[in-house]
């Protein structure tokens, strides 16, 4: 709902009907009242609004509204922010570690020649090995190796390919 936010029609769903409904009720979130923006968290929360702000209801609402419509985040994706926010507020129920999905298998030896130097690292259960040295990324190894800012996957080859056009 910001002023320079354009919905894409590649982004809608598939049903005329039901985007037409739900651009309409986002569109008359910013005609209400705060009452009303209240009246209408209730509706779709099941609990009282936490407070008056009308940007934050209009946000928030705005969000459900869509989530109903076209469905939320996946399971994978709720897992994960799950996890974020428990690491966040110090919760350390879960001993699940976020990982990289580029991240390669603990024991893999990753090789990568800089000015003429072969140099070797070893990923590690928790961090990575270089001559000795261990680190906590990949970018870090790639600093030590350069003295230059990089990203530790692009540093040694392993960013995510573009996938190509069907």
């Amino acid at each position: 709902m910001h002023k320079n936010s354009k919905i894409k029609p590649d982004r809608l769903a598939l049903n005329p009907v039901t985007d037409k409904t739900v651009l309409c009720r986002l569109a008359a979130l910013k005609a209400m009242s705060v009452k009303d923006l209240k009246s209408e968290w209730e509706k779709l929360m099941g609990t009282s609004a936490p407070n008056n702000s009308r940007a934050f209801l209009q946000f928030r609402i705005a969000y459900r509204l869509q989530e109903l419509a076209y469905g939320g985040p996946d399971r994978d994706t709720r897992r994960m922010l799950d996890l974020l926010a428990d690491e966040v507020e110090g919760i350390g129920k879960r001993k699940l570690q976020i990982t990289d999905p580029r991240n390669p298998v603990t024991g893999t030896r990753l090789i990568r020649e800089w000015d003429g130097v072969e140099n070797t690292v070893t990923v590690l259960k928790d961090g990575y090995d270089w001559q000795g040295r261990k680190f906590k990324s990949l970018s870090a190894v790639a600093f030590a190796i350069t003295g230059t800012r990089w990203n530790g996957y692009r540093f040694f080859g392993m960013r995510e390919r573009k996938r190509e056009a069907a």
